[in-house]
């Protein structure tokens, strides 16, 4: 029968050393996982930052003295965005437009098909040529327009801008403004819209940004809410 091999002791001196190895490599541990917690958080940028939007030269509604601008980044061919044209906007001109509360902007995100594309620089071409009023004008006549069952087909053809356009504006206004979107002169602000949109990280329509800040409610309330910290963030 072999001899039982006999136990080490551990000395008082190798119980310290050893007790403090663990404590710096908990101590390491801890630090790496603080950093990617904190460079987690960097990479994100926070939701309560303020996205750097620029405003120049965009539509809008509202009065100029309004003290919070609202965004709403859409495609002519989304139904969801003509539902948002059509059914919360309205409560928006009414309570927020026309009260001078907020100034609200239409900026492009054409995703869907060439239609999209085509349908947002046509229309920027209408702000350039025959200014703001009529563009907007212009803006919800495609929204009304839109039918369903043509969202994945090109229907949105020159022929048919330029027919859209000359139910809100004269015939003469129309060609002139077909044939400045045929030299394109509405392309550097669509692509400038479409830069703005993918810089934000925008996957979808309609995106609406209050204040600078992605609108992430559902409700009127919740629109609300957001105008009013904005406005105070403003004074």
């Amino acid at each position: 029968m072999s001899k039982a091999k006999k136990k080490k002791k551990v000395t008082p001196n190798q119980q310290t050393s050893s007790s403090k190895w663990i404590f710096w490599v908990i101590g390491i541990i801890a630090v790496c996982i603080l950093g990617l917690i904190v460079l987690s958080n960097m990479s994100k940028g926070g939701g309560d930052e303020r996205a750097a939007l620029t405003y120049d030269n965009q539509p809008y509604l509202g009065k100029e003295s309004a003290p919070v601008e609202v965004v709403e980044f859409g495609d002519y061919k989304c139904p969801a965005c003509k539902n948002f044209t059509e059914s919360f906007f309205p409560l928006i001109q009414k309570d927020y437009v026309d009260t001078g509360k907020v100034k609200f902007y239409f900026m492009n995100y054409a995703f869907i098909n060439n239609d999209s594309s085509r349908a947002a620089e046509f229309a920027e071409t209408v702000y350039k040529e025959l200014g703001n009023d009529t563009f907007w004008k212009f803006h919800e006549l495609l929204y009304k327009k839109q039918n369903a069952a043509d969202e994945k087909k090109d229907v949105l053809t020159e022929s048919y801008l330029e027919d859209t356009l000359k139910e809100v504006s004269s015939d003469a206004d129309a060609k002139k403004v077909a044939s400045a979107f045929k030299d394109g002169k509405g392309k550097d602000a669509f692509d400038q819209d479409m830069k703005t949109a993918n810089d934000l990280g925008i996957t979808g329509t309609p995106t609406i940004y209050v204040g600078g800040k992605k609108f992430e409610g559902k409700t009127i309330d919740d629109f609300d809410q957001m105008v009013k910290d904005a406005a105070k963030e403003n004074k």
